[in-house]
């Protein structure tokens, strides 16, 4: 015990200063927790040339479980899932390992195959995806791959949380056109999404997560912000590091690169409900068992957290 509460404790008395203590821990408000997570093709696939379609193997299941069970998320935003069904299983998965979710959304954009999924413990108030975006390069109009994934949250009666999880488009080149201008195309449609949100609701708690796919300097990020930095509709980036003061949440094996790809940015309003303390980049040492990337975690409290 720290100097100051010993003598705290000793002004007190044990009765008081341990019922003080009770008091001061019950007004603590009630901290959520909110995990990104690209889960790396949680989907039945073609997983090496020339063989069968499979799932994700058995070993990758297990270590994913394994990890959230850890993490003990409220609410789970995840990237690259399948069906329904997989979703199904995801969430059977992790009540199973006393994790229990039973609110979902699924969400696509172009690509139906690799989804965007939402498993929450509190009911979702409303859903407003967006599947069927577009945008033009050229005389080419090419879709929102993965979409915006777009629900509220009632955490409480007085604050509603706004959650948009996207996958923007990876880093492989592709012959329909420029990827990095394909990505800054579908951030540009994100953005235009959250001007919206504003536009009917000034002042709305905004959280936006997912797996960018984009560096921390890059064009994409800048239009997903807004222009005003700390203006009514921009958003900020949440810089999570974890236990070892490390930020990267992506490793290729290829190249043998850590890479930051995915982040969490909140709107003005909803970063005083941000526990920044102890949210963090969730580090675990058998994270490739998993998938290539790392889960994100954030702390949310139903009230402003006085810094």
């Amino acid at each position: 015990m720290q100097p100051l509460l010993q003598l705290t404790r000793r002004v007190l008395g044990p009765a008081v200063f341990f019922a003080l203590a009770a008091l001061l821990s019950a007004a603590e408000p009630e901290r959520l927790t909110f995990c990104s997570y690209n889960l790396k093709n949680w989907l039945t696939m073609e997983r090496s040339a020339g063989r069968p379609a499979a799932p994700k193997p058995e070993t990758e299941r297990a270590q994913v479980v394994k990890m959230l069970a850890a993490i003990h998320p409220d609410i789970l935003g995840v990237c690259e899932i399948g069906t329904a069904d997989d979703l199904a299983e995801l969430q059977q998965r992790l009540q199973a390992a006393g994790v229990d979710l039973p609110y979902t959304e699924l969400a696509h954009g172009g690509d139906e195959t690799r989804r965007l999924a939402l498993l929450s413990r509190l009911p979702i108030k409303t859903r407003n995806s967006q599947t069927a975006l577009s945008y033009h390069i050229g005389a080419q109009t090419l879709p929102f791959q993965r979409g915006i994934l777009d629900v509220t949250i009632a955490v409480t009666p007085t604050f509603d949380l706004h959650l948009l999880g996207v996958h923007l488009k990876s880093m492989r080149i592709v012959t329909e056109a420029d990827q990095a201008e394909m990505r800054r195309n579908e951030a540009r449609l994100l953005r235009q999404h959250i001007e919206a949100i504003f536009a009917q609701e000034p002042g709305a708690c905004i959280l936006a997560y997912g797996d960018f796919n984009s560096h921390r300097n890059d064009p994409a990020l800048a239009e997903i912000m807004g222009g005003v930095r700390g203006g009514e509709t921009s958003l900020s980036d949440v810089l999570l590091r974890d236990a070892n003061g490390e930020v990267w949440t992506h490793f290729w094996d290829a190249a043998d690169t850590y890479s930051r790809l995915d982040y969490c940015f909140t709107s003005r309003l909803l970063r005083p409900h941000i526990d920044t303390r102890n949210s963090h980049v969730h580090a675990d040492r058998d994270f490739y068992k998993a998938s290539d990337h790392r889960p994100l975690v954030l702390k949310i409290s139903a009230e402003p957290i006085l810094k």
